[in-house]
């Protein structure tokens, strides 16, 4: 199955691709990191959509869908994601796969509704006291160039405040999760790899049954740097159901 569809939710309209079987499996759904949209996933689809379906989508704004006039934030993206899978008729349970800020929006909506997910792999997802722990180990430069990316989805003030979010809403999940860390960020000092790769394994915190895995060979981008290792990650969780 290769569904394209274009699905009116109640501030705009969302671009969304079903593909695969799922054979009895919970549906994998995939959130793109900020800035990011459907194509993100292009490197590890075709090998996950032949052990599920899956569901990639772009976010309000991003690619194919339209804007919405609610703020960028991942209470707002939760909600619009929500109301996209109740109109497209795609039931749980769902394994969710998010990459950077999707995995702030994944984590939400694991939190929001816990039991509608079996499931859950965060690809080198942003940890919620980036800004405070993790930011200022950075050399102002990069600290400069990281506000100013904030221009395609939501403004850096609303990406704080999803951040805020996560922190506020976190608490302990009876849901496997798999957290992929990158092993090797451009630009990281040995000291700034070191936290990153502790601040990912505190995430495992939230699930009562969790797994780190650092992927040694890649940069931010695990799907495309190392893609045997998000797939290995989201077959296990599949096979788990």
């Amino acid at each position: 199955m290769n569904n394209e569809m274009f699905i009116h939710i109640s501030k705009c309209k969302l671009y969304a691709k079903l593909v695969g079987e799922n054979n009895g499996k919970p549906t994998v759904i995939m959130d793109a990191g900020y800035g990011d949209f459907s194509k993100a996933w292009n490197s590890v689809l075709r090998e996950i959509s032949m052990l599920s379906s899956v569901l990639i989508y772009d976010r309000a704004g991003l690619g194919k869908s339209e804007p919405s006039s609610s703020p960028r934030t991942s209470s707002e993206m939760v909600k619009e994601l929500k109301e996209l899978l109740s109109e497209a008729k795609i039931k749980p349970p769902y394994i969710l796969v998010g990459h950077s800020f999707g995995g702030v929006n994944m984590r939400m909506f694991a939190t929001e509704y816990p039991n509608e997910v079996c499931g859950l792999v965060l690809i080198d997802s942003t940890p919620e006291e980036y800004r405070e722990r993790f930011l200022p180990t950075m050399s102002k430069d990069f600290q400069q160039a990281y506000k100013r990316q904030f221009v395609y989805e939501g403004n850096y003030g609303e990406f704080m405040e999803s951040l805020k979010q996560l922190k506020d809403t976190r608490k302990k999940l009876n849901v496997p999760l798999i957290v992929l860390s990158a092993g090797q960020k451009a630009h990281y000092s040995i000291e700034s790899q070191k936290l990153w790769n502790e601040m990912q394994g505190e995430i495992l915190e939230i699930s009562s049954e969790g797994e780190l895995i650092i992927a040694e060979n890649s940069a931010h981008y695990i799907q495309n740097d190392e893609p045997k290792v998000v797939v290995y990650a989201i077959k296990k969780l599949i096979e788990n159901n």
